[in-house]
């Protein structure tokens, strides 16, 4: 059987599908779409923990579904802007785990990945699908994807 490591950035996925769709990213649909037929090796949902009750009820969903969930904290910065991403861990995860997957599921439109995207295809030769909505998810990373996904109603709640 194919055995598949997800990467879902949260952050991004939340924003482009309330964006495009006013409509929330099915994770219970997703999750079966991007499992069928696969072995689960690791899947993992990357996200800022800003300490309350309605965001860790969605954390428990998503690990009721089968996804490890990583947080961290919301950095305020002196200015009073706020900084909170996971793309640095998320490459390092996904680069870590490759060896253990025949495909790597991407869930993002972050154009910073497309590098990771091309060095697991190219140094791991290994399938990355990345699933993204198609009018905020960066080119390069389309282009550097084996397969592209579009996020579109089927994957929305209804």
């Amino acid at each position: 059987m194919t055995k598949v490591a997800i990467f879902i950035d949260i952050q991004n996925v939340y924003y482009t599908v309330r964006e495009a769709y006013g409509k929330n990213f099915d994770y219970n649909k997703f999750w079966a779409q991007a499992t069928a037929n696969r072995d689960v090796v690791n899947a993992f949902c990357y996200a800022i923990d800003k300490g309350d009750k309605k965001q860790r009820e969605f954390q428990n969903i998503l690990r009721t579904i089968g996804f490890n969930v990583k947080l961290k904290p919301l950095i305020q910065r002196s200015d009073g802007s706020a900084k909170g991403d996971w793309d640095v861990g998320i490459a390092l995860d996904a680069m870590e785990h490759a060896d253990q997957a025949d495909v790597i599921v991407l869930v993002s439109g972050d154009g910073d990945f497309d590098l990771l995207v091309k060095k697991i295809r190219t140094h791991y030769h290994k399938k990355v699908e990345v699933y993204g909505v198609p009018q905020f998810t960066a080119a390069t990373l389309m282009n550097e994807a084996s397969e592209f996904i579009a996020i579109d109603k089927t994957l929305l709640l209804t």
